[in-house]
């Protein structure tokens, strides 16, 4: 019979160590499983409730709350009372568009109480100014309209279908009322039904089924959509039998006690015995009073598996002392067995690490330790021939890399110089000394890059007591949008020269006509995105009057009490599709500051939610310090704009002409 190896000798004296301590190890895990179940059950139940209400309540509070004000904005309130105005709708679309990309499912509507308009608009079907369709009283599927109208006060959260849009959603209907608190039309957003579901409820753990029930017991949400009662939220009259209907004889009552006890005390956790889905299961539920919902889980303990910490102790004290036995049974088996022919061969790997490799190793064993001595011997040889090759190889490399370090220091510093040069190629054609030496003090530009170039350039022309003010935000940032100022400055110039300063419009037209001739039709020019935003204002000054056009740009101005603006285009010059440009005519009047800036101030994310600054915020900041000389103004805007944005990047170009004639 063969010797038997290191390796089966080790292995028989750890079975059998193992053999002896599994025996009583398995009684007392046994007994103290059984007495911590239950215990163990209710505390993971409250903290899977609890944790689960704090995923849920986040992201529904978020979209609650912009759709609050979406329904409280001004433009929607006074769109809906003049519906016909085609001002008031273009400035409700253009708001709601900036709702709709920050809203998660980038959705809205809008229902008019007066004409049953209903409007929706998203990222799944083509932008529509026009109704979707119109309500109707006696429509089933239109109920949840004239529900909320009749039982909301302020705003319901409702689950339901849209067979017209045919989609499931829960719904934020959030009532608008006029300045009489008259009720004029419903305004919020959705969030996909699957997605909410799949996002926020869905449990890898088996035995445990979360869920969302309403204050009457309406399931809003819950792994199976068939259980989901729909239509719930928004129809006060829902008896909200829906989770009752999945208890046994008698646990309605449970249920009934186990919510008020939540609503009585929210953020904590009311844990009831109860029959769910014909299995005896723990229901822990805790109330979120700002949405008026219950977060649910139904725990199997005979599925689930939970621990607590407390119950290691007895267990450990238990394992350690079986564990401490087992080592001792082992170290005394590995001792005689492998660790004093071990030390034998330590020597020898000792002397082959100081360098010794012809040192020569026992083998007169006929197991694995007479083996690794052999192959120890074969290794020293080796290893001595490796480390010569290394030892060149690494010589070699060095000064590759050290080559390669060079080269590369190199050409970052080719790059750099061209991008410096490129910034000061690019303020060359900025017409700062044409402002100061014109206007002096009566104008003020904030000229920021997001890199050392960029996309963003402002001109100035004057002609005759006429003056031609505009600004340019080109598609791209960096070198690209820097190359791109340059191709805009040479259309602008060409087209100023083929139509004068007289005509704004005629200006973007030709220019629009010049940059699509530049870049031609090539699939290139096609799939890369060329287009750029353009306001130009003149100023007369023997008529007094001033006369604006805008390609997606718009020319604010304010005299200190209000703040208002003339609309630029919708479409931006080398758009995919032409655009219409007009002039806005209006009389120069004392004390008026007039403003243009790209969509870089705008855009820029700030704030406690990083949300950008809008147009709200930036009209308000235009009023506050409209008063004050230019270059007063232009550093309040530049502290503005710093406090907002805080710790977040800077987005995009920004780009803000300012100018006065008293």
């Amino acid at each position: 019979m063969a010797a038997l190896g290191l390796r089966g000798k080790s292995l028989l004296a750890l079975l059998f160590a193992c053999l002896l301590a599994l025996l009583p190890a398995a009684a007392i895990g046994w007994m103290a499983l059984q007495g911590a179940q239950q215990y163990f059950g209710e505390a993971y139940a409250r903290n899977a409730t609890l944790l689960n209400r704090e995923r849920i309540r986040a992201p529904i509070t978020r979209e609650l709350a912009l759709s609050l004000r979406l329904a409280d904005s001004e433009v929607t309130r006074q769109w809906l009372l003049d519906e016909d105005d085609p001002a008031k709708r273009d400035l409700f679309f253009r708001e709601a568009e900036r709702y709709r990309r920050d809203f998660r499912d980038h959705a809205y509507f809008l229902a008019s109480t007066q004409s049953l308009a209903y409007y929706f608009n998203s990222d799944s079907e083509p932008f529509s100014s026009e109704p979707r369709y119109r309500l109707n009283r006696e429509a089933d599927a239109d109920r949840w309209f004239f529900s909320t109208l009749r039982d909301t006060e302020s705003f319901n959260i409702n689950v339901d279908y849209n067979p017209a849009l045919n989609t499931t959603k829960v719904w934020f209907n959030i009532l608008v009322r006029d300045h009489a608190g008259q009720t004029i039309g419903l305004a919020g957003s959705g969030l996909d039904l699957t997605s909410f579901v799949e996002e926020f409820l869905a449990s890898g753990e088996p035995g445990v089924t979360p869920m969302i029930i309403d204050i009457n017991g309406a399931i809003q949400a819950h792994p199976d959509p068939a259980l989901i009662a729909l239509n719930s939220g928004a129809d006060g009259s829902q008896s909200g039998e829906g989770l009752s209907a999945l208890l046994g004889n008698g646990d309605e009552g449970r249920l009934r006690s186990a919510m008020l006890e939540a609503q009585a005390s929210p953020g904590s956790v009311a844990v009831r015995q109860v029959q769910l889905d014909g299995r005896e299961q723990l229901l822990a539920l805790t109330f979120v009073p700002e949405l008026g919902w219950y977060v649910v889980h139904g725990v199997d303990l005979d599925s689930t598996q939970v621990i607590e910490g407390r119950w290691f102790l007895p267990l450990m004290i238990a394992l350690i002392g079986l564990v401490t036995a087992l080592v001792l049974l082992f170290i005394f088996a590995i001792e005689r067995l492998l660790l004093k022919p071990l030390r034998q061969l330590r020597q020898g790997a000792q002397a082959l690490a100081a360098g010794e490799y012809d040192v020569k190793m026992p083998s007169s064993r006929d197991d694995e330790i007479g083996e690794l001595s052999t192959a120890f011997g074969v290794m020293a040889q080796k290893v001595r021939d490796h480390t010569q090759q290394l030892e060149l190889r690494v010589s070699e490399r060095t000064r590759e890399l050290e080559q390669a370090n060079r080269e590369m220091a190199s050409a970052h510093k080719k790059i750099d110089d061209s991008i410096d040069y490129a910034s000061l190629i690019q303020r060359s054609i900025l017409p700062n000394r044409e402002l100061v030496n014109m206007l002096g003090e009566r104008h003020a530009v904030l000229w920021r890059p997001r890199d050392v170039v960029g996309g963003d350039f402002y001109i100035f022309r004057n002609a005759g007591g006429k003056c031609l003010f505009g600004v340019v935000d080109c598609a791209g940032h960096g070198v690209p949008g820097a190359l791109m100022t340059m191709l805009a400055h040479a259309a602008l110039d060409q087209a100023i020269s083929d139509c004068g300063l007289n005509d704004p419009a005629a200006i973007l037209t030709r220019t629009d006509d010049i940059v699509r001739s530049m870049l031609g039709e090539s699939r290139e020019s096609q799939a890369l995105a060329t287009n750029m935003d353009v306001g130009l204002a003149l100023v007369d000054l023997d008529q007094r009057r001033l006369v604006f056009a805008g390609a997606k740009i718009a020319l604010y101005f304010s005299d200190g009490v209000e703040v208002r603006q003339l609309p630029g285009a919708r479409r931006a010059l080398g758009d995919k599709r032409r655009g219409e440009y007009a002039n806005h005519e209006l009389p120069l009047q004392a004390g008026q500051t007039f403003y243009l800036c790209t969509d870089g101030f705008l855009d820029q994310a700030g704030g406690e939610e990083g949300f950008g600054f809008g147009n709200g915020r930036f009209a308000e900041m235009l009023r506050a310090h409209a008063s004050l000389p230019l270059a007063e103004q232009s550093k309040a805007f530049s502290s503005t704009l710093a406090a907002y944005q805080g710790e977040y990047p800077q987005r995009d170009d920004i780009t803000m002409l300012c100018f006065r004639f008293d």
